[in-house]
Parts: structure tokens; C-alpha cells; sequence
């Protein structure tokens, strides 16, 4: 092949792949920068966006689809074609969804409600897949509705091919779109968005939850609405809180943990809440919307693996015969940090370590600001007590490091 051809293609696939990687890029945390995706904050009731980075750009969805299954659930229910009563049967296929599931044995049948509950506490792929065939009878008719549904709405950049948000290269979103439909599901169904408040509900003797963890971290404004986690979308979320009478919508995608995500959108509301913009900046449906993307977040060889990716110092506390010994020394630890006066406390990182295939469990304090790292291994030290400060960079698998 001629060298100035080969450079030309060579260009353009680098600028194909470019907006990709730009959608992937750090935002703030406590003790510094994670990385993540697409974000958008927009007013509910006057669509105005007042934060957002790239939330035209390609997505994959995720659980997050889930939500629009629900706006049809709820359609229907509106329309008296079906009543929170009405049996959902589970066909062998809905069955056999991958987790997150229900479980609904074979021959049996939930309730709408039963299902509706279940999308929100525990995401489950076998309701959200008998749902779509009760409705439309297939899940390519069902992912139909969806789109048709979606471009109805405003989403216009969005494609469904599921009910569930099981991956599919062709099921793609954008945080516009589905700010969008938050939007439209507050407005329009008041009388049934109390179910994206669902923590728990008893299926039988099973209690089944708890729901989004983002309604205890911002309570008492959260009211609300769904995540969703794929390998290659990363930990997805849509909340909705209402702070002095006046409601808005989060989307954030793309973070490599979920606790990373739900302290994300935390910060990302407060912010947005101590906006004065006067109703000035662009409304939602004015952005551009369906640019480039979508980015993959976790290969799906990596997906599953021990991981560190916050990015605090860690205070490694020593490592034990067993999970329930080494969170003790955590909550002991985190008790010092109390003591000490530290007011910014860390996240709980139990680490199996092996050696010679055994296997042990690290006590560590993770994502703690460096000089609180320091503090507290100093006092453990005077006590003549293990502690370690351990830098990001010093997780590495196998983690023959944190053995003790």
C-alpha cells in the first residue's frame, strides 16, 4: 500500500476514535480526579441545562433502558390495558435472562406492580424481558415500541433493542436523552414515578432490595429514578431531587465504580443547586445530541476484576484469616479517624489476597485525603499498632504486597 495512503487512513481512524476517548475524562472527587463519562444537569421544570460535559455524545444505556420500559408499562396502565393487578407470566425466555433477576420459577406469574417494583430494587432482566412480551409479544417488537416511543419524547438519538438494557451494540443513548425522559416520566406519570423510589418490597417471603444507594446519600432531597451498570457503559445513573421547592435531574455515565458514581452526582447536584443563571442557559432539547461515542469504559476482559480505582491515599490496617475479622479492623479504623478529628472518612476495601493458595483478607481504608492517611497510620504507629499508607499505584495485582 502507498506510505501517504497508509498515513491518510491511518489519520482517520485516530479521528474516528478520537471522540470516543474525549468522552472519558476526569471530574472531581474529594481526594482528586476519577474518571468518567457524559453528565447533565437539567432544571425539570424549565428544561434549562445548567451543567453538562459532552451529554450529546453516544451511550450505552444499560439498566437505565428499564426506564423506558416503565413509561410503556405505564402507558398501558393509563390506557386500562393493564392494571397493577394483571399477571405477568414469564415465558422460558424472559427466564432465562441473566442476572439481575427475579427469579420467577416456571408456571408462575407476578404482578405489574410486583414487576415495576422489581426494575427499581433489584433491576431484574427476566421482569423488564416479560414485560416487553406481555405488551408487544417479542422483544424486537417491544425494543420497537421503545424506539418509536423514545422519538416521540424528544429522545432522538436514542435506540432500543431490548427491554432490559442487556448489551447490544445497536442500544445506544445519550445523558440528553435520557434526561429527556426523566423529564417526561416526572410530568407525565405523577401518579406512578413513586415507584422509582422502590428501596425494597417483599416478593413472598423474600425481601427483595435495596434499591439506588444515591437516595440515602442525598436525603432528604432525592426522590428517585434509576442506575445501571454494563462492562462497557460503566455505572450509569439517573436521580432526580427536588431542594427548596425546585426539582432537578442528574445523568451521569461512565465510572469504573459505582460508590465513585453515587458521590459524583452528589457533588454534581449541590453545585448545580448553587447556580444563580437566571433561566438563561440552553434548554435540554436545544443541545446537540447524538455526536460520536460511545466510549467503552471496562473490556470485557478487565470487567470483574479486583480493582482500585479511587484516587485517595489507602490506610492499610493488616490482613486477616477471614472478610469479617478485616472489616472489623476497618470499622475500628474508621473510629480513629472520628477520634482523631478527621471529618472526612473513607471507603470500606477488603482485599482477598493469595499466597500459595491461600487466601486472606486486607483491611484497608481506602480514598482518604493523604494527610488524614498519614495522620492515622502515625497514631497506630505511637500504639504500636499495623498501618501502612498505600498509594494508588501500589494496587496491582496479585496484591502480593498487602500480604501479612
Amino acid at each position: 500500500m502507498n506510505q501517504r495512503l497508509l498515513l491518510c487512513l491511518l489519520g482517520l481512524i485516530g479521528l474516528s476514535l478520537a471522540p470516543a476517548r474525549a468522552q472519558i475524562a476526569a471530574v472531581a472527587s474529594p481526594s482528586g480526579p476519577v474518571q468518567a463519562g457524559p453528565y447533565v444537569v437539567v432544571d425539570a421544570e424549565s428544561g434549562e441545562t445548567l451543567l453538562e460535559r459532552n451529554a450529546g455524545a453516544f451511550w450505552y444505556p444499560a439498566s437505565l433502558t428499564k426506564m423506558m420500559t416503565m413509561y410503556i408499562v405505564f402507558e398501558e396502565l393509563r390506557a386500562g390495558r393493564l392494571t397493577l393487578a394483571s399477571a405477568v407470566p414469564f415465558s422460558e425466555h424472559a427466564r432465562s435472562q441473566p442476572p439481575s433477576k427475579l427469579g420467577v420459577g416456571p408456571g408462575q406469574a407476578i404482578t405489574v406492580e410486583q414487576a415495576l417494583q422489581s426494575l427499581v430494587a433489584r433491576s431484574a432482566n427476566d421482569t423488564a424481558t416479560a414485560l416487553g412480551e406481555l405488551i408487544s409479544g417479542s422483544t424486537a417488537a417491544f425494543a420497537l415500541r421503545m424506539t418509536e416511543t423514545a422519538a416521540r419524547i424528544g429522545m432522538n438519538a436514542t435506540q432500543f433493542r431490548n427491554a432490559s438494557g442487556w448489551p447490544d451494540s445497536n442500544q445506544m443513548t445519550t445523558a440528553r436523552d435520557m434526561a429527556v425522559l426523566a423529564m417526561v416520566l416526572i410530568k407525565q406519570f405523577p401518579e406512578y414515578y413513586g415507584y422509582f423510589h422502590t428501596q425494597e418490597f417483599m416478593f413472598g417471603m423474600v425481601r427483595i432490595g435495596p434499591g439506588m444507594k444515591f437516595l440515602d446519600l442525598y436525603a432528604p432531597y432525592a426522590d428517585g429514578l434509576k442506575t445501571g451498570f454494563i462492562c462497557a457503559s460503566g455505572f450509569n445513573i439517573v436521580g432526580s431531587a427536588v431542594r427548596d421547592g425546585r426539582r432537578l435531574i442528574a445523568v451521569a455515565f461512565g465510572f469504573r465504580r459505582a460508590d465513585l458514581r453515587d458521590e459524583f452526582l452528589v457533588r454534581l447536584l449541590d453545585e448545580a443547586y448553587s447556580l444563580k443563571t437566571g433561566g438563561n442557559r440552553p434548554k435540554i432539547w436545544q443541545m446537540r445530541n447524538g455526536t460520536g461515542g460511545p466510549a467503552t469504559v471496562l473490556p470485557q476482559g478487565e470487567c470483574g476484576t479486583i480493582r482500585y480505582d479511587m484516587p485517595g491515599d489507602a490506610a492499610w490496617l493488616g490482613t486477616y484469616p477471614d472478610w469479617k475479622s478485616a472489616r472489623h479492623v476497618y470499622d475500628v479504623g474508621q473510629s480513629n479517624l472520628t477520634r482523631l478529628g478527621i471529618t472526612r472518612l473513607g471507603k470500606e476495601y477488603i482485599l482477598p489476597v493469595t499466597t500459595n493458595k491461600v487466601t486472606r483478607q486486607a483491611a484497608i481504608i481506602a480514598d482518604l485525603e493523604p494527610a488524614a492517611a498519614e495522620r492515622l497510620c502515625s497514631d497506630y504507629a505511637r500504639r504500636k499498632l499495623f498501618c501502612q499508607v498505600k498509594k494508588p499505584q501500589e494496587f496491582v495485582a496479585p496484591f502480593s504486597g498487602f500480604w501479612r
